[in-house]
């Protein structure tokens, strides 16, 4: 399930949130919103708790829209520590996206590693 987030709860739920955040600009009409939407549920799925998937009907939350400067649906942006670290707009189907997401999770799985090596490692935490 993908958590809906509006104008009100942007701010709480994706710039202040403690762990990355794929945000995906939609709207009701769009047909290729619907067909990726399976797609994004998958990776979110496989993400787990390292990077979190909300939705924003780009309709309803024009502000939002307007500010993040959208020149098509879908749009998604990965938000961390409130800075967007990647924009995924124009692709041409869910082959296209499905590239761009896995090079994301490849990312975050990486950076994960990193800092659990050095939290065990170098700060001498011992594990259970």
């Amino acid at each position: 399930m993908v958590l809906s987030v509006s104008e009100r709860t942007f701010t709480q739920e994706v710039l202040q949130s403690p762990i990355p955040v794929l945000v995906n600009f939609e709207a009701p009409w769009c047909g290729l919103c619907r067909i990726i939407h399976p797609l994004l549920l998958q990776f979110n799925a496989q993400c787990g708790d390292k990077i979190k998937l909300v939705g924003v009907n780009a309709d309803n939350n024009f502000k939002l829209a307007n500010s993040y400067r959208l020149k098509s649906l879908p749009t998604l942006l990965l938000v961390e520590n409130g800075i967007i670290r990647h924009r995924l707009e124009g692709f041409r189907g869910k082959e296209d996206l499905r590239l761009a997401l896995e090079e994301i999770k490849l990312t975050y799985n990486t950076r994960s590693k990193t800092y659990n090596h050095l939290t065990t490692a170098d700060l001498g935490c011992r594990s259970a």
